[in-house]
């Protein structure tokens, strides 16, 4: 089966793109790359129509790598006919092809084979035939030392049938179906482990029952947790009457012994080889099906994460607040360079509040701050206010950040060459204020699984997790565009063609080298070929370069074509550069040749009208409601500001100012119905709750944002 078939069989993208979309991945191009500069080849296909072609490009070749596997062990069986051969060729589906070596698969140690090895191959071939009049003495004849009785003989001749009637592909089908249609999925709590505190949790799920076909991702996810950690029992189950009358009516025509015998087989098949098999294959692919949900929307939260609100290149001062430890303060410069830290010790047991808000004015003064970021961890409100009480001269804003990850890259290795000389609590608050002025460019230095955005996280299939979780984060660098004279290795790292390794050269070769000057000059990188330059140059940003295109995403390979463009609107290329009244007056018809079309040249133009825009809005400052610190302060009807801070299937959490994050039910989301949770809210935004519910007890806060504002 050919690749182009395979992927227009699972697709409705035209053949002619999904050919020229494998050419280019042939030629290492990567995704980014050819959704941004290679669009009149793909017909103007986007990011994720790419993926999908990569994805199933990738599935392709497993299956044929499979292939391969099961033809070389069927040669070495010499089992191998020119039909089998065809029949596996031919096949395009993994299950339909596991299905098809089932039989010729090496078993280990099973009764069909000790009944083989006692020569009862023969009986159960009569017994199948249903044509034998006299049973008991036909199967007398099989008597021997190993198996010496008729009972035995034809308990024998049993598992042999029931081994065939396993490996029928028709009816493994057929038991799949119904499972598809019809399995209900049930729990049993494990009694000696109901008293156990962390079993609260799951009590939902203590005697639960639904069809399987209809379970949340959530729900799933969360039993198979419960039973993992061993306090319920997962039981997957269909009407097994009906589905042993189907067996039976497939294998069974005739009404004499043999038909008892086979009746027998079949209930032994079903029971013992069957159901087992085939039950764990549904759960295996409704848990497939859950991991893909649960991967969905954490790739959504991380990418609105990681896209989330810049505050810009701001003197910033950090606090990582705290109690008895005290506050580590951080004074950063515009490109997030340390320039001061040290403690203070506002909050109990020192209480040196006084002294605390004059060290922060005086900084602020000294530093020319121009915003203040707090984390949001220990003692954080009381950190915020007692900031807010401090009568700057100037304009201050200050603003509460998401702390999560911040512990993990503080302790990290890319932390540690960064900050060699600081221990985790600075490096901790510098991550703090770093996040404000560039969320990207810092988070990209945490693994995304701790930011803290998913959910069951460490339940799904954690390959497939990390694999989509790096096409985000290279989605989202490419995105934005990286200035290569600031940028981090680990920012640099996701960005189109370059890699961990290329990345380290890039830093290297500018820490000895000074900062780069044009586009031109990242060729002289070490080790960066031709190939890596063509697909990251337009993701790389140049700041002052002598070329005002190498601080935009226009690649340098159309160079040429906008100084055609600024000599045929009679300016210079600097000039074109922002001149909209120019750039609508062009006539791009006049631009099109055999290697770029419309497509690219109107990409061309809106860059031009607004070269190196960051299509990320700028960060907005934010208050909790200052009565409410923890979950104690929290009354049923109160009015709340908050932030959204994870979204889930079945609703979102609201961070609204103490430690335990609220619920929004997706029923009290809105008055209208919601189908995907992620377009009625986004991660950071900032949002009004009513308070429904709350649990001191099991710290739950119920929220909701579909009540009436008059």
């Amino acid at each position: 089966m050919q690749l182009l078939n395979y992927i227009i069989s699972h697709t409705t993208i035209s053949q002619k793109s999904i050919q020229s979309t494998i050419e280019l991945l042939n030629e290492d191009c990567t995704i980014p790359f050819i959704a941004r500069y290679r669009k009149e080849k793909t017909g103007n296909l986007d990011e994720v129509e790419i993926g999908q072609i990569v994805q199933l490009k990738e599935q392709f070749e497993a299956l044929e790598k499979r292939k391969a596997t099961i033809l070389k062990a069927l040669e070495e069986q010499d089992v191998l006919t020119n039909e089998l051969k065809a029949k596996i060729e031919k096949t395009s589906d993994l299950t339909a092809l596991e299905d098809i070596y089932l039989p010729y698969k090496k078993k280990r140690k099973t009764k069909a084979e000790t009944a083989r090895k006692n020569g009862l191959e023969p009986l159960a071939k009569m017994i199948m035939s249903q044509r034998v009049n006299d049973l008991s003495f036909t199967a007398s004849k099989y008597i021997n030392d190993a198996v010496d009785s008729e009972d035995k003989v034809l308990e024998g001749a049993r598992h042999i049938i029931a081994e065939w009637i396993n490996e029928r592909t028709d009816i493994r089908n057929n038991i799949r179906h119904q499972l598809e249609r019809y399995a209900s999925i049930s729990t049993k709590i494990i009694k000696t482990k109901i008293t156990e505190e962390k079993a609260q949790k799951f009590k939902d799920y203590f005697e639960w029952e639904e069809n399987l076909n209809r379970i949340p991702s959530h729900r799933l996810l969360a039993i198979l947790r419960a039973e993992k950690e061993g306090f319920i029992r997962v039981k997957i189950a269909i009407d097994n009457e009906r589905t042993l009358q189907k067996i039976e009516d497939r294998v069974i025509n005739s009404q004499n012994d043999c038909a008892t015998q086979i009746e027998l087989a079949v209930a032994d098949a079903y029971k013992r080889l069957l159901l087992p098999s085939l039950t764990n294959e549904a759960m295996t692919l409704a848990k497939d099906k859950a991991d893909e949900n649960a991967i969905t929307v954490f790739a959504k939260n991380l990418q609105q994460l990681l896209l989330g609100s810049p505050l810009g290149e701001k003197r910033i001062l950090a606090i990582d607040p705290g109690f008895r430890s005290g506050c580590k303060v951080v004074c950063l410069n515009q490109q997030g360079d340390l320039l001061h830290n040290e403690n203070i010790y506002p909050h109990a047991p020192q209480h040196q509040s006084s002294e605390a808000k004059n060290k922060i004015n005086s900084l602020v003064d000294k530093y020319q701050i121009e915003a203040i970021a707090i984390g949001n961890g220990t003692a954080s409100r009381e950190t915020e206010q007692l900031i807010k009480s401090i009568p700057f001269k100037n304009n201050v804003d200050i603003f509460v950040i998401s702390e999560a990850g911040a512990s993990i890259y503080s302790a990290s290795e890319i932390a540690r060459d960064e900050f060699p000389d600081y221990d985790v609590t600075v490096r901790g608050a510098i991550s703090i204020g770093r996040r404000l002025a560039d969320p990207l460019a810092e988070l990209v230095k945490i693994d995304a699984k701790s930011i803290g955005v998913g959910q069951y996280q460490h339940d799904v299939e954690q390959s497939k997790l990390n694999k989509s979780l790096d096409t985000v984060v290279e989605h989202c660098v490419n995105k934005v565009g990286v200035n290569i004279n600031t940028a981090s290795a680990s920012l640099l790292s996701y960005v189109s063609g370059i890699g961990p390794k290329l990345a380290e050269n890039i830093v290297n070769y500018r820490n000895e080298n000074g900062a780069f000057k044009n586009r031109i000059g990242i060729k002289k990188v070490p080790r960066l070929s031709g190939k890596a330059f063509e697909q990251s140059a337009g993701f790389l940003r140049i700041k002052n370069s002598d070329n005002p295109l190498d601080n935009s995403a226009v690649h340098p390979e159309r160079y040429t074509l906008i100084k055609q463009m600024a000599k045929d609107a009679g300016c210079k290329l600097a000039d074109l550069i922002g001149n909209t009244t120019a750039l609508k007056q062009l006539k791009l018809q006049h631009y099109i040749t055999d290697s770029f079309g419309l497509p690219t040249l109107q990409d061309i133009v809106k860059e031009l009208e607004k070269p190196g825009l960051d299509p990320r809005e700028k960060a907005k400052a934010f208050s909790f409601n200052q009565h409410i610190k923890t979950i104690d302060d929290v009354r049923s009807g109160m009015i709340l500001p908050g932030i959204v801070n994870n979204i889930t299937n079945f609703g979102c959490f609201v961070d609204i100012g103490v430690k335990e994050s609220g619920l929004v039910h997706v029923s009290n989301l809105s008055n209208t119905f919601v189908k995907d949770v992620s377009e009625h809210v986004s991660l950071q935004q900032h949002v009004e709750v009513k308070v429904l519910e709350v649990d001191v007890q099991r710290k739950r806060i119920q929220l909701s944002m579909s009540y009436s504002h008059s």
